[in-house]
């Protein structure tokens, strides 16, 4: 027997018994995720089992505690201290759980499990989602500056409006399985992004001819402005982020957004001149739009549609940010006024 066949089959013992471990690692493996999936089983119905607990001790609490005064006031109230705290422990656990997607989810998704197990997955995740939309911003950036400097054909624009649709879609998925995650992304930033896929799309279907052409630059300058905003609101949001979550006063899974938070008081106010321009300049496309309605060759049904979708997304990024910076300045007043 030749050297050569001897090592051979030497190497083939070898891979037999390799190949035996990866089969036992595989069964174990396997045995793991049964047992997990039990596990899992059986923490959510020990949750519904213990929020339904929480419930019949609170109503009887409350029930008791009229008329007590003393030691026993203060039992109650410790206790519905800790009830109160509850719900919020549960959404963190829940958060590593699986659970039945939401009806957005599920119309796009069906009923595939999008929660991730491990703390290293979800951040990663995040982190993915943010680089994807500075990435694809950028992108819209360069799209948009050829559209407005360089070309001026109808295709290109649809192109960048099919960009658009494809972008904002996106990111109500992805902020959905964040929020599936334990992403506390807040309600109107998140639902902004469904009214500028359906402006986006709207805007795709607008045919060429005199009045698309009177929007077209305002349109165009608009979303140049509102790119050099998103990268310069990720810039130094996500600095800020970091030194939160380093200091343990944000969520791991906080994330960027295209407006103001009351997170980003502290640092960032220099940043809302340029948010409230933004918001005007909603106004200003909207007003512009209602306008172009009035004239008689006015046939397109995209004008008005357009014009309601602006307005839509002004009056909600105005008034949400102007809503969180009333509440920081009263909390900041109230700081100063106990402190003194």
């Amino acid at each position: 027997m030749s050297s050569q066949l001897t090592q051979a089959l030497q190497e083939w013992e070898h891979l037999e018994k390799d190949f035996q471990q990866i089969q036992e690692s595989h069964r174990l493996y396997l045995q793991k995720l049964d047992e997990v999936s039990k596990m899992q089983n059986s923490f959510t119905a020990s949750i519904a089992r213990h929020r339904k607990y929480l419930k019949d001790v609170s109503q009887s609490l409350n029930k008791c505690s009229k008329g007590l005064t003393g030691e026993n006031a203060k039992k109650v109230e410790h206790v519905k201290g800790h009830i109160q705290e509850r719900p919020n422990i549960f959404s963190q656990m829940e958060s590593f759980l699986p659970k039945k997607n939401g009806i957005y989810l599920s119309l796009v998704l069906g009923s595939v499990n999008v929660n991730l197990l491990s703390k290293q997955s979800k951040a990663a995740y995040k982190d993915e989602y943010e680089k994807f939309k500075l990435g694809v911003t950028v992108i819209l950036l360069l799209l948009t500056f050829i559209c407005q400097f360089l070309v001026s054909y109808r295709f290109v624009d649809a192109l960048l409006n099919f960009l658009l649709v494809w972008y904002y879609c996106t990111l109500t998925i992805r902020e959905s399985i964040l929020i599936s995650n334990g992403s506390r992304i807040k309600g109107w930033w998140v639902f902004h992004h469904y009214i500028s896929t359906f402006l986006s799309g709207v805007m795709l279907t607008w045919p060429d001819g005199e009045l698309y052409q009177m929007f077209r630059s305002q349109f165009l300058t608009y979303c140049l402005y509102q790119g050099f905003v998103q990268c310069l609101q990720y810039y130094y949001q996500s600095g800020c982020l970091y030194r939160l979550k380093a200091l343990g006063e944000r969520h791991n899974l906080d994330l960027t957004v295209e407006g103001f938070q009351s997170w980003m008081w502290r640092g960032l106010t220099f940043l809302l001149p340029f948010l409230f321009f933004g918001h005007f300049w909603q106004l200003f496309n909207s007003v512009t739009l209602f306008r172009m309605a009035k004239l008689p060759q006015c046939k397109e049904w995209q004008v008005l549609i357009c014009g309601f979708s602006f307005l839509v997304l002004f009056a909600g990024n105005f008034f949400t940010t102007l809503a969180v910076v009333r509440h920081k300045r009263k909390t900041k007043n109230q700081e100063k006024s106990k402190s003194l």
